[in-house]
């Protein structure tokens, strides 16, 4: 498999700093370990003590909770890696007594559960910690190993298979769609049983295969609800929780309450094409699917949010409509500034900015993102 520089691979370098704990958060097999492991290997000076939360043993040395025990375990260590450190028992305390009591400690820690780590790292850390996020591979990441002809050229498969880094070893569609379905059933399903409260796997499953149906549409809850024989709350709350284990994201209207504008409804996106298309099992080339559209308008805004990610781009993101129907896939909201972007497949449609937008932001900027500029928008 080829090797892919990860974006913020330099960035995790920097952001290492004695007595505070840098969190590395994604979804199972975008990396993490992978990432940690060759920035170890980079550390040339660092003594470092690795460790994987899903090890018993790790669990129990770190039970004792006391400066002395961490003392004769971290020695002369300087930095201390902890793989999936969601899994262990109290460690956010665990943590803080660690870079409160030891001088100069370094620890990393990646997890790929934000509801697991926010509860459990949340409060005790505050103000020890820094949060970095990755995601599937990324286009700009791609761009170091192949040229313009061949990104264009594998576009098509990222829309029907995404982007896990895994893919890159299979020689065959059928391959990459086995390495999905095994991806879903398994890691995605066990991660949904690990969560707090949820004892029903299936129904989120099922509300997920729905929201995959609903991508790029606003959804309702109560509809949603009735379909799943669960309450409105409940749906709310599964969906909360899948996009804590980053599955799908949600995107919000945009208003400056103006009348007529729509700002209670959101829309939901997954993080990743190839989970999207296994949920409703369609693999099928894109000259014969009727969600061309779709798939399109998910990868573009997925690939942005990881550009921005990554970039370190303080923004808020959006959707927009009115009442009278009128609508922009997405608003950026980004240092007082509006910049509205709508995804269109066919390069030749022509789309100008809707009159309501235009009258009511005249200095918002507006483009249209096709195949023919979308390279621009997600990696420059």
């Amino acid at each position: 498999m080829q090797q892919i520089e990860r974006s913020i691979a330099k960035d995790l370098l920097k952001k290492l700093k004695p007595n505070k704990v840098l969190l590395l958060l994604g979804p199972r097999r975008v990396g993490k370990t992978n990432l940690v492991k060759e920035l170890a290997a980079n550390l040339g000076k660092e003594k470092i003590l690795q460790l994987n939360g899903e090890d018993m043993a790790t669990s129990s040395v770190l039970s004792q909770r006391t400066v002395e025990n961490y003392k004769r375990l971290l020695g002369n260590y300087t930095l201390l890696i902890i793989d999936e450190a969601q899994k262990i028992e109290d460690i956010g305390a665990i943590l803080k007594l660690m870079v409160d009591e030891i001088s100069g400690i370094k620890i990393l820690v990646t997890g790929s559960s934000m509801f697991d780590m926010s509860n459990k790292m949340g409060e005790p850390l505050t103000g020890r910690k820094l949060t970095v996020q990755l995601f599937p591979f990324a286009q700009m990441e791609y761009n170091s190993i192949e040229n313009l002809v061949q990104t264009k050229s594998n576009l098509e498969e990222r829309l029907i298979y995404g982007s896990y880094p895994e893919l890159l070893k299979y020689n065959s569609h059928q391959e990459m769609a086995n390495y999905l379905n095994e991806l879903v059933n398994s890691y995605l399903l066990k991660d949904i049983l690990a969560i707090d409260g949820v004892r029903n796997a299936s129904k989120m499953l099922d509300l997920l295969r729905l929201i995959a149906f609903q991508v790029g549409s606003e959804v309702s809850l109560d509809e949603l609800g009735k379909q799943l024989g669960m309450s409105k709350n409940t749906v709310e709350r599964y969906l909360d929780l899948l996009s804590k284990v980053f599955v799908i994201f949600k995107v919000q209207g945009f208003s400056r309450n103006l009348r007529g504008e729509i700002v209670k409804s959101s829309k939901w996106y997954f993080y990743d094409n190839g989970i999207r298309n296994t949920l409703i099992a369609n693999f099928a080339p894109l000259s014969l699917r009727t969600d061309v559209g779709v798939l399109w308008g998910n990868y573009c805004l997925y690939e942005r949010i990881k550009f921005q990610n990554y970039k370190q781009i303080q923004v808020n993101n959006y959707f927009w409509r009115t009442y009278q129907q009128q609508e922009i896939d997405w608003i950026e909201d980004r240092g007082g500034k509006l910049f509205a972007y709508e995804m269109k497949w066919n390069p030749n449609k022509k789309v100008s900015a809707p009159s309501a937008w235009l009258q009511h932001y005249p200095d918002a900027s507006f483009e249209v993102i096709t195949p023919d500029n979308y390279l621009d928008w997600i990696c420059t």
